[in-house]
């Protein structure tokens, strides 16, 4: 599978996400595929799809709060309108 197929894959499960949670994802297309690479980036490299706006400490049972979609995006969506990186925003 190439990136652009990853992009899409990717996209496709955390728009059903967002939908189904009140949210919608990111409208700006290249900022949405910028984060979704960075995801995909930490899947490849760490092993999960890490938020790429946090810090993965390399503890597995600590780092499992920053696997996307992250244990801190509904407060964030609830208090900025979007959560840190930009991906999921207030509907």
């Amino acid at each position: 599978m190439d990136e652009g197929q990853e992009i899409a894959k990717l996209k496709k499960k955390l728009k059903k996400y967002a939908d189904e949670n009140g949210f919608r994802l990111n409208q700006d297309e290249e900022m949405l595929n910028l984060v979704l690479r960075g995801l995909l980036k930490n899947k490849k490299s760490k092993g999960e799809i890490y938020c790429p706006c946090r810090i993965v400490s390399g503890d597995k049972e600590k780092d499992k709060d920053i696997i996307c979609p992250c244990v801190f995006h509904r407060g964030e969506i609830e208090l900025e309108g979007h959560c840190k990186c930009n991906l999921f925003f207030a509907d």
